[in-house]
């Protein structure tokens, strides 16, 4: 695997057509939010990138804001503590979500606070089976950010994410599992390489029919059953069109195997 560029806080990996975004501290200062942002948004435009996986280093994915630097900020000026919402955090997981190809959630160990919201703007999860989960916000004194208060009552249910949310309670890799956080539960030291087989595996898949997947997907919560079918029927008179899905056709047909393109 052949670097594509490192700092003391992000790095950026290629094999093949997966590009691997590290965190390389716990927690999220400025340096390491903005390298995070920059990162995702580029692999999220290049063309050459057909899946992602998002990752952390040693013990943690990501242990969310760093405290300390956050209570320096509230010293100097409480009004714009909170700029970093939306310099970072909401480009951060709007990128993770949206960008028109699959990411996986690579999910190494403690994963608290933001980092949870972050693993769950992603479409797949591979979680340590020693891994921590916590949302975290209430227990000093805030809401969630990072989009958690939508994503993760979609994950778990409006009751289980109240209780979550409200009580702070930390829970367990399977618990994660058991509620729908976490798709693979596998040992620790596997992670890495069952999230980078996951993502060659969608890499080589229809890429252009993940991407309207994830728009349809999306659009559906809370939307009407008769838009629903409308956006779907919009995605699939596009993928029509495209040599991916007339090749898979053929190969099916021909009993063969298909080739993506995604074109």
């Amino acid at each position: 695997m052949a670097d594509e560029s490192t700092s003391d806080v992000v790095s950026v990996s290629r094999e093949g057509a997966v590009a691997t975004v590290t965190m390389l501290r716990p927690a999220l200062t400025g340096e390491l939010k903005t390298e995070l942002r920059d990162a995702l948004e580029r692999v999220a435009a290049d063309d050459s990138v057909r899946a992602v996986v998002l990752t952390g280093t040693g013990r943690a994915f990501c242990v969310g804001q760093d405290l300390a630097e956050h209570a320096d900020a509230l010293r100097a000026d409480p009004a714009t503590a909170f700029a970093t919402i939306d310099e970072h955090y909401n480009p951060i997981v709007t990128t993770l979500a949206t960008m028109p190809k699959p990411v996986v959630a690579a999910v190494n160990g403690t994963c608290v606070g933001a980092g949870l919201g972050f693993a769950l703007a992603c479409d797949l999860r591979v979680t340590a089976d020693t891994a921590k989960f916590g949302t975290a916000f209430t227990g000093i004194g805030l809401t969630c950010d990072s989009g958690l208060s939508a994503t993760l009552a979609r994950a778990v249910g409006a009751a289980r994410a109240s209780e979550l949310v409200l009580l702070g309670e930390t829970f367990t890799a399977a618990q994660a599992a058991e509620w729908g956080i976490a798709g693979r539960v596998v040992p620790a030291d596997e992670v890495a390489a069952t999230a980078a087989d996951l993502a060659a595996r969608l890499a080589a898949g229809p890429t252009r029919a993940y991407a309207e997947a994830k728009r349809a997907l999306a659009a559906s919560w809370g939307a009407p059953l008769p838009e629903v079918l409308r956006l779907e029927g919009e995605a699939q008179a596009r993928l029509g069109l495209t040599d991916d899905h007339r090749g898979a056709v053929e190969a099916f047909l021909g009993k063969s195997k298909p080739v993506f393109q995604g074109s």
